[in-house]
């Protein structure tokens, strides 16, 4: 597996060069971040300056916040300052988010995601191969790139693109049009291979396209500690963090994968009480087990290997230890685990 790691938000944009070239030091093939307060693509313009091969991939940016016209604009432009590095990764947020924080419109995830990759790959036909822009679907249109708006610099192939999706119907999509699919850290092994490959394979279906085409990114839990205390207190923090995820319905079928689907009606109603410190502990040692890779690096090499090699192509984790989850972390040792696994 390829090892991704990803940049620390917490430190601040002045910090992002010197973290990246950390990551790539210590062995990221691929160096992340996330839309959480930042603009990913900003952040990963200054890490590009201090890296020379490893790839940026943003994880994610949200596509329904923007128009497909703007984000291609944006990675073309950081496509071009890495070298040709750039892994567009994008996924659609929730409703409530799009509506209220964006003030963009929402509507059939699945089917205006397909519609989303398709728009951003007919644009850079236009652009990298000259290809006319007539693009004309149900919610968006693209059909007016007159000479002096296409970018001057086009030294590279487009980006690839990929999506994140936890639900089967964005999982095809994601397999059909896209080039490779961000999976979310809560799942199981039981739920991708009863719910996430089998989609993937009727996306690829349709796009006749083979496994080798495209690139499965996993991020597993990863629960660690040094020390006995150590290890407690990484084992609380994730439980309370999978109680959170666990409240929220549209996980629910991973609950289900493995038997606990009952559980999320009750997590999500202590959620509405601001129950949280109550919530961590419906998080048993068998749920634990299952959505968490649990255990010393030994352990932890061992359980990736088992469950998620030959599946997961690149593979980044958020690691629980010592004090609770650390943001960010990557060394030498855990990209040494994950490219072994």
């Amino acid at each position: 597996m390829q090892a991704l790691g990803t940049l620390i938000q917490a430190k601040g944009i002045g910090a992002v060069a010197e973290n990246a070239a950390g990551l790539e030091a210590a062995g990221a093939d691929i160096i992340g971040m996330q839309e959480l307060g930042t603009d990913p693509l900003m952040y990963l313009a200054m890490a590009a300056t201090s890296t020379e091969k490893a790839r940026m991939m943003s994880n994610i940016v949200v596509a329904f916040g923007r128009s497909p016209l703007a984000l291609a604009q944006q990675a073309h432009d950081l496509h071009e300052l890495s070298g040709g590095r750039l892994i567009l990764g994008i996924g659609s947020q929730v409703k409530p988010h799009i509506e209220k924080r964006y003030s963009m419109p929402w509507s059939k995830p699945a089917a205006r995601m397909r519609e989303y990759v398709q728009a951003l790959k007919a644009i850079w036909a236009c652009w990298y191969e000259d290809a006319a822009l007539d693009f004309r679907g149900e919610f968006y249109q693209h059909t007016l790139m007159p000479p002096m708006f296409k970018p001057n610099q086009r030294d590279f192939v487009a980006p690839l693109v990929y999506v994140a999706a936890v639900g089967p119907m964005m999982t095809e999509v994601a397999a059909e049009v896209a080039d490779g699919i961000l999976l979310h850290p809560f799942t199981t092994p039981e739920y991708i291979n009863a719910v996430t490959m089998p989609a993937i394979e009727r996306g690829l279906q349709k796009s006749g396209r083979r496994r080798e085409d495209f690139h499965i990114v996993g991020a597993p839990f990863l629960v660690t500690g040094d020390a006995e205390e150590a290890f407690k207190t990484a084992v609380h923090a994730a439980r309370g963090q999978l109680a959170f995820y666990g409240s929220t319905p549209p996980y629910k079928p991973v609950l289900d994968s493995v038997g606990y689907g009952e559980l999320q009606p009750e997590l999500l109603r202590m959620s509405q009480t601001n129950r949280w410190a109550e919530m961590a502990g419906l998080i048993d040692d068998g749920l634990l087990e299952k959505l968490a890779l649990v255990g010393d690096p030994a352990d932890i090499q061992k359980k990736l290997t088992e469950r998620y090699a030959g599946i997961f192509d690149s593979c980044a984790a958020m690691v629980f230890m010592d004090e609770g989850y650390e943001e960010g972390y990557f060394d030498t040792q855990l990209a040494n685990i994950i490219r072994e696994s």
